[in-house]
């Protein structure tokens, strides 16, 4: 079974859009990226426009592929004294002559949207769930939320070891009393792991990682992310074979993007209604 994120994704953005609709001036999205990645400026165009859609601004500046630390440096800190843009982003991967945790520690916790300052980090892990959370979690656990799962005593493995995503996703599911195993694509027998769970959540970037047989029935299965051979698109999942009825699964492609951008929208509206007080 198919889950129905398209509904979970038009919720989110309606709410969002009716909030806005009611302020006196409107949030502003700083978006940073350097270079002319496919996939980032697809990324980014899909922001600007889900921002159009609920009447956000979006403050767009793209820099040359070589540049300098020192000049990223300083257009972070431009956006970080801007109080025009309400939060913004530096938008990930960057070149690899340039330092990512150095570029993420510089923007400035109070404006960081992605949530990915080590700072923030930080709240996520000390069960502080009254501010924001980094968005593909943040989805991940509005997903579990409008599916009315119950977290508590449920099994959870995480196929995956990122700061950015898994770390976090980990910390909110323990937070909700959820028991939670962390496997990785070097893990011996992953389906040790699998077969006993309730939730599967993935991104590995390897092929059809996770099998029927490595499930058990009624499972949710989370399929985050995609790899592109020969010009087709495949997921972590089996997704073919494991899309019948006793099992609901996210599909790929397509469905990541949408609902990671809904959160961003809906922590920067939270972020500047909290600015605008200060």
């Amino acid at each position: 079974m198919i889950i129905d994120w398209k509904k979970i994704s038009n919720s989110i953005y309606t709410g969002i859009k009716q909030k806005i609709e009611r302020l006196e001036k409107k949030p502003i999205l700083g978006v940073i990226l350097v270079w002319e990645d496919a996939v980032s400026l697809r990324y980014i165009n899909q922001k600007r426009r889900f921002a159009s859609f609920v009447w956000m601004w979006f403050a767009f500046k793209q820099l040359e592929k070589n540049i300098s630390e020192q000049k990223l440096l300083k257009t972070i800190n431009e956006f970080n004294e801007d109080r025009n843009i309400s939060w913004f982003i530096v938008q990930l991967p960057l070149p690899k002559h340039l330092n990512s945790k150095k570029i993420l520690s510089t923007i400035n916790p109070k404006k960081d949207v992605d949530w990915f300052n080590p700072i923030n980090m930080w709240k996520v892990l000390i069960w502080n769930d009254s501010w924001l959370v980094p968005c593909t979690p943040a989805w991940i656990m509005e997903l579990l939320n409008s599916l009315k799962i119950d977290l508590v005593w449920k099994n959870v493995t995480i196929i995956w070891r990122s700061n950015i995503v898994w770390k976090p996703i980990a910390a909110l599911l323990i937070n909700a009393w959820s028991t939670v195993t962390i496997c990785n694509s070097k893990t011996k027998n992953i389906y040790n792991f699998t077969k006993e769970s309730d939730i599967v959540i993935s991104a590995t970037w390897i092929p059809k990682i996770l099998k029927l047989d490595m499930i058990k029935s009624e499972t949710i299965v989370i399929d985050v992310w995609f790899s592109i051979i020969n010009w087709k698109v495949f997921g972590d999942a089996d997704f073919d074979n494991i899309n019948i009825a006793w099992i609901k699964i996210t599909p790929v492609p397509g469905w990541v993007w949408p609902l990671t951008v809904a959160m961003l929208m809906k922590n920067t509206l939270k972020a500047a209604i909290w600015l605008w007080k200060i």
